[in-house]
């Protein structure tokens, strides 16, 4: 299945509600009212593509009405070229450390899939041809180190894992010397589902980061926050609160393919500015892809 096959495939409930929806309100009026524009608003918004994106997509449709009418007025097209000029500055590539390991921490709250997304990313790498290791710093969850072995396995991925309650910045400490040791390309730190809000848990994966700081200059090069997107708005909430407790450098929303809310990853971008690296559509190695602006907005507005 080809890249925007598997978008399309993936957004397939979110893009089927709202294309059904704008199409629903136009075709029973073929002049653009206030009634049908806040129609089409709350359309938008349902599909949680955000106030700000929103106000955008509605501005461009009034205004593609009032100069040129109703004649050839194609509102999905309108919705999709904002969105795709909305994101174009989206810089999905992971960063690159200038030497060494490039390490790589994956923070979020639970629930989110956070060990899934390190094996997946683990995976999409090998396909490039670079060497992974998976470092099990998860050491709340008992069957969250289990779960990384059995990705590993599956993978053929080495993974540094400690025993349940082990310190975490310890195992990621023994990760990163191991990462250094077999001169590997990068190194995925899956860390324990946290809160913004539980301060000890925060200053963890502070101390964490700090540990690996001291053992490669700038790492971790990134990190990312891995979002489930059947939670609409309130991922967006999530991003808000974790940016102000740590530096993120880029986000992955997950879980797409089971919701109608996959506009929030417009929304989110939108208000934090920060990329969105990857998407994950389903529940394969395969589907998680980095995201690309256009064929994202392609398939969200696809008939």
């Amino acid at each position: 299945m080809g890249l925007f096959a598997k978008f399309k495939a993936g957004l397939a409930k979110t893009q089927a509600k709202l294309t059904h929806e704008i199409k629903r309100i136009v075709t029973r009026s073929p002049k653009l009212t206030a009634a049908s524009l806040e129609e089409i608003e709350h359309a938008l918004i349902a599909a949680d593509l955000g106030l700000a994106m929103t106000t955008q997509i509605v501005a461009a449709v009034k205004h593609a009405y009032e100069s040129q009418g109703t004649a050839g007025l194609d509102y999905l097209a309108i919705a999709r070229a904002e969105i795709e000029k909305s994101l174009a500055g989206n810089k999905a590539d992971l960063l690159k450390a200038p030497s060494g390991p490039t390490v790589v921490s994956i923070v979020g709250v639970n629930g989110t899939g956070k060990t899934t997304t390190s094996a997946k990313l683990a995976h999409y790498l090998q396909t490039q041809n670079k060497t992974v290791l998976l470092a099990a710093c998860d050491t709340f969850r008992a069957a969250a180190i289990e779960q990384l072995k059995l990705w590993g396995a599956r993978l053929k991925v080495e993974v540094i894992a400690s025993a349940y309650g082990a310190d975490a910045a310890s195992v990621a400490h023994d990760a990163v010397t191991a990462a250094l040791a077999r001169k590997t390309d990068y190194l995925f730190i899956d860390t324990a589902g946290r809160l913004h809000t539980k301060h000890n848990l925060m200053q963890e994966l502070h101390k964490l980061h700090r540990v690996i700081g001291k053992q490669i200059k700038g790492a971790p090069h990134e990190v990312l926050l891995v979002l489930d997107g059947s939670t609409g708005m309130n991922a967006l909430n999530q991003a808000r609160e974790f940016n102000k407790a740590v530096p993120l450098t880029g986000l992955i929303v997950t879980k797409l393919d089971g919701t109608s809310k996959g506009g929030m990853v417009v929304a989110i971008q939108k208000e934090l500015g920060l990329p969105i690296k990857f998407i994950g559509l389903g529940e394969q190695p395969d589907d998680l892809q980095p995201f690309d602006a256009k064929q994202f907005a392609q398939a969200l507005f696809e008939e």
